[in-house]
């Protein structure tokens, strides 16, 4: 099955748990240890749903010490994000509830 770079892109976007970690990552970068503890995941899954993200460059991944820190890509990503809670704002009213998930 062809899959275009758009299912590619919004299939990231579409995972409830890679929505988790890119809501975590919104707010500050963090480790694989860190994540998964603050959305209380398996560990190996968030790593898991990190591989994936990190393939299509959503998030990026530093090395310090022995842990990876992740953050969302800020040339893009967040630039979308922006975007996307705009439109929601502006046209969803309260149809779309925010969830804050690493307030």
């Amino acid at each position: 099955m062809y899959k275009s770079t758009y299912h590619i892109f919004f299939s990231n976007l579409a995972n409830p748990l890679r929505i988790k970690i890119i809501s975590c990552l919104k707010e500050k970068a963090r480790s694989v240890s860190e994540l998964s503890q603050k959305i209380e995941e398996e560990q190996s899954k968030v790593s898991h749903a990190l591989a994936s993200l990190k393939s299509c460059n959503i998030v990026e991944a530093e090395q310090k010490g022995k842990q990876r820190i992740y953050s969302l890509n800020k040339k893009t990503i967040l630039p979308i994000l922006k975007l996307i809670d705009n439109h929601a704002q502006t046209f969803c009213g309260s149809k779309c509830v925010s969830c804050e998930i690493c307030v």
